[in-house]
């Protein structure tokens, strides 16, 4: 993501025991959410033992930040009898005091009331802010606008220190609200500093008949050019080549507006520097210079990570720590596992050595060092994937000795690690059923998580682990096949039942019944392509047990996903995965019907096994869970996901398809949908220009995630017009 936001613990708690982040820092893009934020983080500090301070000398709570999550925090918690100080650095809710005159703020979502003191309805900037000053001074709330917070300090005794221009001030808590619009970003030129260059836009009216220069491509800096030519000459400067996140009227006002003339666009090009007067731009085939009164560079704002950083508080994807101590103690810690398995006289200082390195590891991840995590995040994943192969074909450090010591009760440990798969997806998928569907009242979750589970206990655990037994031992089957051996001895294959070729990849060879071949012909060429003409790549999302870990276990870091046209770019590798899986099998099935293509056949299934059915499925992806998102495996390597893409893309440009997510016009550009994307794509471009999204633009698993956090409702699996409404957003854009 093009930001970080805070790692936060329930009821918005920070890694910093009292430091709470909430508002738009905490991911609530528009106001009613924002002050709901407020509202629930008052309940809970007042709802804790010792809320209130015995020393008058010390505030109950301090809210840094005076905007619509940090005023409904304070009031609440106020009510609740705490003493309460709110600092802000600018006005008294300066994120809307900075829009346009005569702004209309809309109470959007309709689904939800507002909660808390601060008043909420669809009204005019002035009046919704003159709505707040009225409410903070009938509630006699103690709020120091223009006073800046320059220091927060965590005391020994549990205390927080706050240091600003005027004075210390001490508390027990601290609601940090601030924000990030107060953060603008800049473009790094010389000149950006002098007086007639801005980075927020005022009051539009101020300007007559001047040149003016706007830098930015999102829908702030198009908002800004289009006000602003009503009464001068204007240029905007954007250094892509299309206007790709700005809402569709935006965007439709801009064309009509560079077809008048009004305004000038200058795509693909960069500010150089500003002058006295002439600002210098470096352009496709060259450089310009341009006269200029004013410019106004609105190119989005950060979150203030140095603040938060100096605060203590942890940055998601922020990789701390120490890369080299942490190998070294992952290695150390599978040596020791090693000399405890291997060598009798060593086993005791071999299993220190174990226990000891990775207690290290967890004291260092403990300590904040991310690198130790995915330290102890690959150990665990290598040991159980390590040991679950075949007695005598463990990999080191496990080699002869691990599946034997992880068999109980006469079962081996692969029937343990299945017992474990489905345990943790069962624990783990209802934990994701209650956040996706219950807590936001959606049955497609709740309908979705159940059909995962419901199929990895069914398929992938119950039927080949004892249903397929039984119905050999008792003849369901039917008599020929109970009886005979082949179909009888490869109760494996029940896998198949489910997992398509190439997923499940030894369908068609090592000796299978004919059962398994036309099963496997008809599911793979004629099930599957059925299922994706309706439903896309819903596969992944609702029934795979592969992409079923991936929506359970790493359902909670689903935001980690990487982003990005890079990250798209690396979606190719699934494509070569699949294409081995065809040479291989081609090669395997030559071998056994033709009798050719023997030793390649041997090697091909050696290699094809050891990197794609244990290292790309199982060791690397599980273990870069928690760092990049459960999708690793689905997104970047199944040779099956790769196969459903190709089918659904060919069904969509042929306009067969039946699935597609579209979006209707009230988009705000808050990246809840992007972000909460575990395939990487940048939903909210999508919805912006209202373009559908399918298989031939994406890597869509049909997962509904994006439809189900979107605070508007703007995404849905139907095409449903909708009247236009632009919200404001608490990001810029």
């Amino acid at each position: 993501m093009s930001t970080q936001r805070p790692v936060l613990r329930a009821n918005f708690e920070s890694n910093v025991p009292g430091l709470y982040v909430i508002g738009d820092l905490a991911g609530a893009p528009v106001v009613k959410l924002a002050m709901e934020q407020g509202s629930d983080v008052a309940d809970h500090i007042a709802s804790t033992l010792e809320a209130k301070s015995r020393d008058p000398n010390i505030y109950d709570l301090v809210v840094i930040g005076a905007g619509a999550a940090g005023l409904n925090a304070a009031l609440g918690a106020q009510g609740r009898g705490l003493r309460v100080l709110v600092l802000e650095k600018n006005k008294i809710a300066n994120t809307i005091e900075d829009f346009p005159e005569g702004k209309w703020i809309y109470a959007e979502p309709d689904t939800r009331p507002p909660k808390g003191k601060l008043w909420l309805d669809g009204a005019r900037k002035e009046d919704l802010i003159g709505r707040w000053h009225e409410i903070i001074r009938e509630n006699h709330l103690e709020v120091h606008a223009e006073e800046g917070v320059e220091a927060v300090r965590k005391l020994k005794d549990g205390r927080f220190e706050i240091v600003t221009l005027r004075q210390r001030y001490h508390t027990l808590r601290v609601v940090l609200a601030t924000g990030q619009r107060g953060n603008p970003r800049q473009l790094g030129v010389p000149g950006e500093d002098r007086e007639q260059v801005y980075h927020r836009l005022y009051s539009p009216k101020h300007y007559q008949g001047e040149d003016i220069l706007v830098v930015g491509g999102g829908n702030s800096a198009v908002e800004a050019a289009l006000t602003l030519a009503e009464h001068n000459r204007v240029t905007l400067s954007y250094r892509g080549s299309e206007f790709a996140r700005v809402f569709k009227d935006n965007r439709r006002k801009l064309d009509a507006a560079i077809a008048a003339g009004k305004i000038h666009v200058l795509l693909k090009s960069r500010v150089k520097s500003f002058g006295d007067g002439v600002c210098s731009l470096e352009v496709e085939h060259g450089n310009v210079t341009l006269p200029y009164h004013h410019a106004f560079v609105l190119i989005g704002a950060d979150a203030p990570a140095d603040l938060l950083r100096s605060l203590g508080i942890r940055l998601e994807n922020d990789w701390t720590g120490n890369p080299v101590a942490a190998a070294v103690f992952a290695f150390a810690a599978l040596a020791g596992v090693w000399l405890f398995g291997t060598t009798e006289g060593l086993r005791l200082a071999g299993g220190a050595l174990a226990i000891g390195a990775m207690a290290s590891l967890v004291v260092l991840a403990r300590r904040g060092s991310r690198f130790a995590w995915l330290g102890v995040s690959f150990v665990i994943c290598y040991t159980i994937y390590a040991a679950k192969q075949p007695e005598g074909f463990e990999y080191w450090p496990y080699r002869g000795w691990g599946a034997r010591a992880l068999t109980f009760w006469n079962r081996p440990w692969s029937f343990w690690y299945t017992v474990l798969y489905t345990a943790v997806m069962t624990v783990f998928g209802f934990q994701a059923m209650k956040r996706w569907g219950f807590a936001k009242r959606d049955r497609f979750q709740i309908w979705r998580y159940a059909s995962l589970i419901s199929f990895q206990w069914i398929f992938f655990f119950l039927i080949p682990e004892f249903l397929f037994r039984w119905a050999v031992e008792y003849q369901w089957v039917g008599t020929r096949l109970a009886h005979d051996p082949v179909f009888a001895g490869q109760a494996w294959r029940a896998y198949g039942l489910v997992y398509a070729w190439p997923l499940f990849f030894y369908t068609f060879f090592g000796n299978p019944s004919e059962v398994w071949v036309v099963w496997g012909l008809v599911l793979a060429f004629v099930i599957l392509p059925v299922l994706v003409l309706f439903h896309g790549k819903r596969y992944c999302s609702w029934i795979c047990g592969c992409g079923g870990l991936a929506e359970t276990l790493g359902d909670r870091w689903r935001h980690l996903a990487p982003k990005g046209k890079t990250s798209v770019r690396w979606e190719f590798m699934n494509g070569i995965v699949l294409a081995a899986a065809v040479l291989v099998t081609v090669l395997v099935l030559a071998r056994d019907t033709l009798h050719i293509f023997a030793k390649p056949a041997v090697v091909g299934l050696e290699y094809y096994h050891l990197f794609a059915d244990v290292w790309l499925v199982g060791i690397i992806p599980v273990t870069l869970y928690p760092f990049f998102g459960g999708k690793v495996w689905c997104r970047y390597w199944c040779p099956l996901a790769k196969l459903m893409q190709i089918f659904s893309a060919a069904f969509t440009r042929f306009r067969a398809s039946r699935f597609s997510i579209y979006s209707n016009e009230k988009c705000i550009a808050c990246m809840e949908c992007t972000r909460n994307c575990q395939v990487g794509i940048d939903v909210m471009t999508y919805a912006l220009k209202q373009e559908p999204i399918t298989n031939a633009n994406s890597s869509c698993i049909g997962c509904g995630i994006c439809v189900t956090v979107c605070p508007m409702g703007v995404l849905s699996f139907q095409s449903v017009a909708s009247p236009e409404l632009v919200q404001i957003s608490m990001k810029a854009s």
